[in-house]
């Protein structure tokens, strides 16, 4: 039994490193080469592979690390203030606070007329790079969601997803870590920057 544990974990951190040095996109790809490099068919789930990477990133990138955090953090509030009627929440990485060289600022807005998201954003001097509609079936429900690009003034990238009103208090499972992903509205994220600008939120 420890000895298919350890596979596991091995097998988990192997995922973790194709993911974090980009030899991978998708956790489902990493985990099956790194089963295949172990010669095993014991799969982790996609939250032991994602605590792996938080441990990978944290080893390469150290203090640094937990800096670039706040700062993706700060730069992200400066973006939702101006979206404040629009019920902006942080989610993502910068959000759980298991971000990596790479990592990007993820943005929820809710507005009946997302195209009109993007003139908000550049009366406000954010420069967009693109925007596109993404459509996405999940659990056989196929859903539209208006996606826009752009990068703060610290040359960070941002992707903010503008979905209906009508989402906004629909209840949303990660994929990776198995819980709601709850996010981060304007007054959360100011006091949490005030209080605790580094904290992580990963189930237990």
């Amino acid at each position: 039994m420890k000895k298919n544990l350890d596979l596991k974990t091995k097998v988990a951190r192997e995922a973790a490193i194709l993911l974090y040095f980009g030899t991978e996109k998708e956790y489902k790809q990493a985990k099956l080469k790194a089963a295949e490099t172990f010669r095993t068919n014991f799969l982790p789930s996609n939250f032991e592979v994602a605590l792996e990477l938080d441990h990978i990133a944290e080893e390469n990138e150290g203090a640094e690390r937990k800096q670039r955090l706040v700062q993706m953090r700060e730069e992200a509030l400066k973006i939702m203030v101006p979206l404040a009627e629009y019920e902006p929440l942080l989610i993502g990485s910068v959000w759980r606070g298991t971000i990596r060289k790479g990592s990007d600022i993820d943005i929820a807005v809710y507005h009946e007329v997302p195209e009109q998201i993007p003139s908000v954003l550049v009366a406000f001097g954010c420069k967009i790079s693109r925007t596109e509609w993404v459509t996405v079936t999940n659990r056989g429900k196929t859903g539209s969601s208006f996606h826009i690009y752009s990068e703060t003034e610290g040359k960070y990238r941002v992707e903010i997803t503008v979905r209906s009103p009508e989402e906004a208090s629909r209840k949303r499972k990660c994929d990776i870590f198995g819980d709601e992903i709850r996010g981060l509205n304007v007054h959360e994220l100011t006091e949490l920057l005030r209080e605790n600008p580094s904290r992580q939120f990963i189930p237990a």
